[in-house]
């Protein structure tokens, strides 16, 4: 017999396991550095397994969640411009190491799986549309970057130190000839 507590009993039950969903979204929207939403339609099971394989080994953390589960976690953190997104099946890439990870990742898979539509992008808390998306992927990687700006400091403490280093060797060239003559 079914009885009407057990109906209550799964309601409850149903809501809270939402409640624990848009909590989970809000969490991984907080500590990501960027997200992008993509439109996985027509990928098949072994493209979404390599699609998968590569967001892992980047440390980007993929996940399909219901539209309205997203919804709501936007809507509660402030940024509901990209609800205007959430239509037809979503996926949702978190970069939480780097912010150019989870972009370059779906951008390169996109280009050779025509299937994956990449819908919009959050960056910093700042929405990007899909050329956002795609020019956050032209980025260098974060160690290529920093790299080049430690270069660009160390060019002129370098020039500064062959400057100084060819005064030095003037002034040993000078005294050694100063000392031939002397000898002589």
């Amino acid at each position: 017999m079914f009885y009407i507590w057990e109906v209550n009993d799964l309601k409850e039950e149903t809501l809270k396991v939402k409640s624990q969903n848009v909590e989970e979204i809000k969490e991984k929207i907080a500590k990501a550095q960027s997200i992008v939403l993509v439109d996985y339609r027509g990928l098949d099971v072994e493209q979404l397994t390599e699609l998968r394989s590569q967001y892992r080994k980047a440390g980007v953390d993929y996940k399909v969640y219901k539209n309205t589960m997203m919804r709501i976690a936007f809507k509660d953190l402030g940024l509901e411009e990209f609800n205007e997104f959430l239509k037809g099946p979503s996926a949702v890439a978190f970069g939480y190491e780097d912010p150019v990870s989870a972009a370059k990742i779906t951008a390169e898979f996109a280009k050779t799986n025509d299937k994956l539509e990449i819908k919009a992008g959050i960056v910093d808390g700042k929405l990007i549309d899909v050329k956002g998306v795609n020019d956050l992927a032209e980025l260098p990687p974060r160690e290529v970057l920093i790299a080049k700006v430690l270069g660009g400091f160390n060019a002129p403490i370098q020039g500064f130190a062959n400057v100084l280093q060819g005064t030095i060797r003037g002034l040993a060239v000078v005294l050694n000839a100063i000392a031939e003559k002397k000898a002589a």
